[in-house]
């Protein structure tokens, strides 16, 4: 049976969000049942997401949300990717305002069913449980890339963009009760990168062709490599030994104003959440790469 899965996420900057979605539209275990997108331009965002979903022959249905966080400016203003949007076949008319109703009456229709998988700011989430409180609870499970929470990463700012993006939606989200919470953080994701050469030579299905023409976007102007961070949250929806978790409670520090937003994790047997403390690197690759160029 194949795992329903709802996306939020805020393509169109990092390219890792379109490698992402170009994986579950390859994975034939994957059921996505729509696309929400976040951060400035979100209904550019919405276009990129619509270019990569088109050019895979599907039609899934793609809402844009906030634009904006729920108190705090937006730091994410735009959707570099969307300057290369024109050489590919995209929907350019989208639903404005419904995004978390979208949200709200998908999982009610498939009640503890839906994997929702949050690839960056939290705002749509957190406004989702706020307008519906019940929702967490008809969640089979939440999956996010966000925070940092073993320290393994040599001079790391302790702050993670997504869950700091929105603290407050942060906040929200990891106080909720959900049967399965699981974060994969960036202390963990930053050990499955690739150079541009790299990934370049390693992806030749023709499904990825527009996310090789987003990528040139992210590797002319910020870095010469991409670390996989949201591909890995979403692969560990479909194995479990990717990463191995420790069990405890999370927190979003909202007290001190240099700290808002930073993930403290509490080792705890019954605790709320799980948080990825390593991966299997080998594994992680063998199975994404063969998803992509095997389907």
């Amino acid at each position: 049976m194949k795992t329903k899965i709802l996306l939020d996420t805020d393509i169109g900057t990092d390219i890792d969000d379109a490698v992402c979605l170009a994986y579950l539209l390859a994975n034939p275990e994957c059921d996505l049942l729509g696309i929400t997108t976040a951060t400035g331009e979100a209904e550019k965002r919405a276009m990129i997401a619509s270019a990569i979903c088109r050019h895979s022959g599907r039609d899934i249905p793609i809402y844009p949300g906030s634009d904006n966080p729920m108190l705090i400016k937006q730091n994410q203003l735009i959707a570099h990717q969307a300057q290369v949007l024109h050489r590919w076949d995209h929907k350019r008319s989208f639903p404005r305002g419904e995004a978390i109703e979208f949200l709200r009456y998908t999982i009610r229709k498939n009640p503890g069913e839906v994997v929702l998988l949050t690839i960056g700011p939290l705002t749509n989430i957190g406004l989702l449980f706020l307008v519906d409180p019940e929702i967490p609870s008809l969640l089979k499970g939440l999956v996010s890339m966000c925070g940092y929470f073993f320290g393994k990463i040599p001079d790391q700012d302790i702050l993670e963009w997504n869950a700091i993006g929105d603290y407050h939606a942060s906040s929200v989200v990891y106080r909720s009760d959900i049967s399965m919470h699981r974060s994969i953080g960036l202390d963990v994701t930053h050990n499955v990168s690739m150079s541009e050469c790299q990934f370049k030579r390693t992806f030749k299905h023709e499904s990825f062709d527009p996310v090789h023409d987003f990528s040139r976007v992210w590797f002319d102007n910020f870095y010469e490599h991409t670390t996989f961070h949201d591909p890995l949250a979403s692969a560990v929806i479909f194995d479990d030994e990717l990463c191995c978790f420790e069990r405890g409670d999370i927190e979003i520090d909202m007290r001190y104003k240099k700290t808002m937003g930073m993930t403290r994790f509490r080792k705890k047997i019954n605790g709320r959440h799980e948080a990825a403390y390593e991966v299997d690197s080998n594994r992680f690759f063998e199975h994404f790469c063969t998803t992509i160029n095997n389907q």
